[in-house]
């Protein structure tokens, strides 16, 4: 037999090109593992086409390095067979194995295709050298040669799919299954090599005139170069994925953050409006396929306004903040606890008995009873909630809201703090209620809204030294309405505005009529809402009616409420300036019933304070109202206000009031509120 030989930087450089093809494989074996679509079939023949080159190139270059005593060549057409052969087998060992989940019997089948087309090449290209007479192989050595390469191939394949993603440094044993993969190729070809054995005399029928080393190098650069750019672009590809995964990751949050916006209150982080109907919904559809009840409970704070008015938005947010982490700890994780808006939530819960209701409502009374600690504040309010079980009290969400609702404002009515079952009773209170509103939108086009007049006069008991505005409607069925069945509607729908406007402009004309009647030292009182005094409409429509009625400023006197006031004392006191600056005299009405400090009440340029009639009523027999009505004497005299005290009804009172130092009073004892045409007539002493 010839003895054969082995160029040492061609094998070096073999090896190195095996390495090479075989982390390129890998890499993209990994990549179509996780892609779809169209992608799939690029990717695969790339890969293919890298896998199968590296090898025939590693066992072409592998070929070169060998020498017999005789000159060697190789036919070109076997040798591109054998390139065939190799890229398909590829082909096929790739598509077995690019799998998201790769089990052991695809894994195996996977090693045999790449074991066949490492065997296939390296045969297939021995044959291309097409001795005379043929190459004699060893069995044995044939058969461990394969055995190599499909072992090895199987190793590496799965190193490449189970134990990169389970190590801490998955690149260094990409590329350990790479030398791996790569000595495969190597070991298969060399073993089989030495499996070939020439007998002397042996004559190769494809000697070619090109030297091996030119050859060899044409191959490597042709060979290297396709690897690298299948390299370049398999790792560009990465990275475009992996940005791409970023930006969908970030578009996917931002829409589930939109979609949590759209269904949750920003304040609260409840549910809102959209979010509990769905939820209602779901509740009736299940309730009526399993013959199970529900309870929806409507939950009102009370008090909450005057603490927003006070302490102003940031302190009542803080306080609505606590009050739903109250109601949270209350129900269970799956029930429903919503924010409809303002100081309105709704629970939504399974029950067994209408009983279980009740217990869950008495333990959210209880609960928010109780004082919230916030901004170095101490405050409380309280729950009125109305209660609906389905299926006794609707079937449809908008009745058990509605009903909810109703229910709600009964426990209001019966005092507050409380809470009621839903009754059919109650719908006739909703309804009057809508009723009294849509007639509340005409009632100004309709001429039926009057003013009456209360005197306010010199302690004790005269002259009279102007008048209060007092809104009355006659209502065409209904007959005259006092404001409390119809002022808590108007600010509810926004009416108060328009409404507040009229009685302005009224007021204004009948201070003129008075004064050209000869009482030219009668200053009027008109009462401003809490909404009216936060609309910016408010400086313009006092200018215009003063202006229209040629009334002096100073004439005028305009009533605020202390909660009104100190909502936000800021914005209150640049009202109230221009006001002043106007000429308009500033009434701080309902004093002591708020959270006033002498710092605050400094800054608001009032000329009057108006003491509460809650601290007149009981005067008589109560020492700490007495108390409170000195103290606030002393502050207004500190402050050089003048103090005025409503709802004087009797002479003790009167009396007890002027010893206390009020310069003025008010009150059913000194006059009733009556019609304009009745005013002068009947007051106690007539100024001049």
């Amino acid at each position: 037999m010839y003895p054969g030989s082995y160029d040492s930087l061609l094998v070096l450089l073999s090896f190195m090109v095996a390495v090479m093809a075989a982390y390129t494989t890998l890499d993209m074996a990994r990549r179509l593992a996780t892609m779809r679509g169209r992608a799939v079939r690029w990717w695969l023949a790339g890969g293919a086409v890298a896998m199968g080159l590296g090898t025939w190139s590693m066992h072409f270059v592998g070929m070169l390095a060998f020498s017999l005593p005789v000159p060697l060549g190789y036919d070109p057409l076997v040798t591109l067979l054998a390139l065939a052969i190799g890229i398909g087998a590829a082909g096929l060992a790739l598509w077995v194995v690019a799998q998201p989940v790769v089990p052991p019997l695809r894994l195996a089948l996977g090693a045999l295709a790449m074991g066949a087309s490492i065997a296939g090449t390296h045969y297939m290209g021995m044959a291309a050298m097409r001795m005379d007479p043929a190459i004699e192989y060893g069995r044995w050595q044939v058969v461990l040669s394969v055995a190599i390469a499909i072992v090895a191939s199987g190793i590496a394949l799965w190193m490449t799919f189970h134990l990169v993603q389970r190590v801490l440094y998955p690149r260094l044993v990409k590329f350990a299954a790479s030398l791996l993969m790569a000595a495969a190729i190597a070991g298969m070809h060399y073993t089989g090599m030495s499996a070939a054995h020439f007998r002397v005399g042996s004559v190769c029928g494809a000697v070619s005139s090109v030297t091996s080393n030119w050859l060899a190098l044409s191959i490597i650069v042709v060979t290297v170069a396709v690897l690298a750019i299948s390299l370049v672009a398999s790792i560009f590809d990465v990275r475009l994925e992996t940005r791409t995964a970023a930006l969908a990751a970030s578009l996917a949050e931002a829409n589930r953050e939109l979609t949590y916006l759209a269904l949750h209150d920003n304040l609260t982080k409840l549910p809102n409006r959209r979010l509990l109907e769905d939820r209602l919904d779901q509740a009736i559809s299940s309730a009526r396929r399993g013959g199970r009840r529900f309870s929806l409970m409507f939950l009102d704070l009370d008090g909450f306004k005057a603490i927003n008015d006070a302490f102003g938005h940031h302190v009542g947010d803080m306080l609505l903040v606590g009050v739903a982490d109250r109601l949270k700890r209350i129900v269970r994780d799956q029930d429903t606890v919503a924010r409809l808006g303002g100081d309105e939530f709704i629970l939504l819960f399974d029950i067994t008995e209408p009983t279980d209701a009740a217990t869950v409502a008495e333990r959210i009374v209880v609960a928010v009873r109780e004082a919230f600690e916030i901004a170095n504040h101490r405050l409380r309010v309280s729950a009125s909630v109305g209660i609906v079980v389905y299926p006794e009290n609707g079937d449809q969400a908008r009745t058990l809201l509605a009903n909810a609702d109703a229910a709600m404002y009964h426990s209001k009515a019966l005092g507050r703090n409380c809470y009621c079952f839903f009754e059919d009773s109650m719908n006739a209170n909703v309804r009057e209620q809508l009723e009294l509103i849509q007639d509340l939108r005409e009632s100004v086009d309709r001429q039926e809204l009057v003013l009456h007049y209360q005197p306010k006069v010199v302690a004790p008991a005269g002259p009279v030294i102007g008048a209060e505005a007092l809104l009355r409607w006659q209502h065409p069925t209904r007959g005259l309405l006092l404001p409390d069945k119809f002022i808590h509607l108007a600010e509810k729908s926004g009416l108060i505005v328009p409404i507040g406007e009229w009685v302005l402009n009224e007021a204004c004309r009948q201070a003129r009529v008075w004064r050209d009647a000869g009482w030219r030292d009668w200053t009027m009182a008109v009462n401003v809402s809490s909404l009216q005094f936060s609309n910016a409409g408010l400086i313009p429509s006092v200018r215009t009616a003063l202006a229209r009625h040629e009334l002096p400023p100073d004439a005028l006197v305009l009533e605020i409420t202390e909660m009104t006031a100190m909502r936000n004392v800021d914005d209150s006191r640049t009202v109230l300036e221009e006001l002043t600056a106007m000429g308009v005299r500033i009434s701080i009405d309902d004093f002591g019933t708020g959270y006033s400090s002498l710092l605050h009440l400094k800054r608001l340029p009032a000329t009057e304070l108006k003491i509460d009639r809650g601290f007149v009523r009981d005067l008589e027999h109560d020492s700490e109202d007495a108390a409170i009505v000195s103290a606030i004497v002393a502050l207004g005299r500190t402050l050089n206000l003048t103090i005025v005290a409503e709802g004087v009804e009797t002479n003790a009172q009167q009396t007890l009031l002027t010893r206390l130092g009020c310069s003025f009073l008010q009150g059913f004892l000194l006059g009733h509120p009556v019609p304009a045409e009745d005013f002068a007539h009947g007051t106690p002493t007539q100024g001049a």
